[in-house]
């Protein structure tokens, strides 16, 4: 499902860029693409996943495609990793497509 609204515990609502609904063994995944990883949208999509995930399903995972086509901080790629939240580059994404997929 492309564009997606979920309303957080907050009561505000945040779009994701795609839901892939909960399948045989794959739990619901939220995928959000970043055109430019920097702290601030690492910080914008970390917030909006805590905020969502306390109302999702609690195997629901989350999935950040960072545009890797300038070097992507590592502490960007840390912070997607200390929220549980799957940080994919661009060039190495066919390693999750069976993840996706399914």
């Amino acid at each position: 499902m492309p564009n997606v609204k979920f309303t957080g515990i907050s009561g505000y609502d945040h779009k994701f860029d795609f839901a892939i609904a909960k399948y045989r063994k794959q739990p619901e995944r939220i995928v959000q693409a970043i055109t430019r990883p920097t702290r601030d949208s690492a910080l914008h999509f970390i917030n909006a996943w805590i905020d969502t995930r306390q109302v999702r399903a609690p195997e629901s995972r989350a999935y950040a495609v960072l545009n890797d086509e300038q070097p992507v901080s590592g502490a960007v790629i840390d912070a997607f990793r200390n929220y549980d939240i799957l940080p994919v580059l661009w060039g190495t994404r066919v390693a999750v497509v069976t993840e996706l997929a399914a």
